[in-house]
């Protein structure tokens, strides 16, 4: 089973080699990585040069954002499964591909996620957040819940048929991918009860209250495009998640 992973960056030279070493790492032997570069200036390129494997490939050339990025590396895939990490983030350990190719195996299932900590920008073994999930059942999505992005690996095919990143959404389309498939279409999906990804704390959604408020009328548009109810219910929960997350500890591996 080939394994796509989409990387999607843009001035990224202060982390992206974290990015590199962190794929190179994983013990699954089948693994294509795809960067998506956002006609980079800073050294970048030169980094991606510099860890160049037969494995990995690189777009670079100027885009209309994150999701346009992303679904540039949606087309571009030619994995069995795909998923995608973070120019920032790496992943937990060097068998996070192989557990998500295992759970892959059994054909029943479209997709698999797991569980992410938040780290110091810093200091990635310092954990400042733990984005615990769980098993999904129908309306959790109404209540607040939603997998981490980061985690979620699928099979190209669903991509196939039910679309890629709506890129009229700027902040959100990623729970709107989400949203379609779990609520709108009812994919087969399993849980894998482990953390799969450590993400650097940040990001523009975070970067400022008008970007929460954008990112929470856009998730309101995602639930009115699928015919799915939303009141208050979904970001009352996503608060009180949110605080909890900050108090949870994952236990040692």
């Amino acid at each position: 089973m080939k394994i796509t992973i989409i990387t999607v960056c843009y001035n990224s030279a202060a982390t992206i080699s974290d990015v590199l070493h962190s794929v190179d790492s994983q013990t699954w032997p089948n693994i294509e990585h795809w960067v998506i570069d956002g006609a980079s200036r800073d050294g970048t390129l030169d980094l991606l040069q510099a860890h160049a494997t037969p494995w990995r490939h690189v777009l670079s050339e100027s885009d209309c954002g994150i999701y346009d990025a992303m679904n540039k590396g949606l087309a571009l895939a030619t994995g069995d499964v795909v998923g995608f990490l973070n120019s920032d983030d790496i992943f937990a350990h060097p068998e996070v591909v192989s557990t998500i190719a295992q759970t892959m195996h059994d054909r029943s299932i479209d997709a698999c996620y797991g569980d992410l900590v938040y780290v110091a920008p810093n200091d990635m073994s310092k954990v400042v957040r733990y984005w615990k999930s769980q098993k999904y059942r129908h309306g959790l999505f109404d209540r607040g819940w939603v997998p981490a992005h980061p985690t979620f690996y699928a099979r190209r095919e669903l991509y196939e048929k039910y679309g890629g990143f709506d890129t009229e959404m700027r902040l959100a389309a990623d729970f709107d991918i989400l949203l379609r498939f779990f609520e709108a279409y009812k994919i087969n999906t399993s849980y894998i009860p482990q953390v799969m990804v450590r993400m650097r704390l940040g990001g523009a959604t975070n970067g400022s209250f008008k970007n929460v408020l954008r990112q929470n009328i856009e998730i309101s548009q995602a639930f009115k495009k699928y015919g799915l109810s939303a009141g208050p219910k979904p970001f009352i929960f996503k608060l009180m998640s949110r605080f909890s997350q900050f108090l949870r500890r994952p236990s040692a591996r």
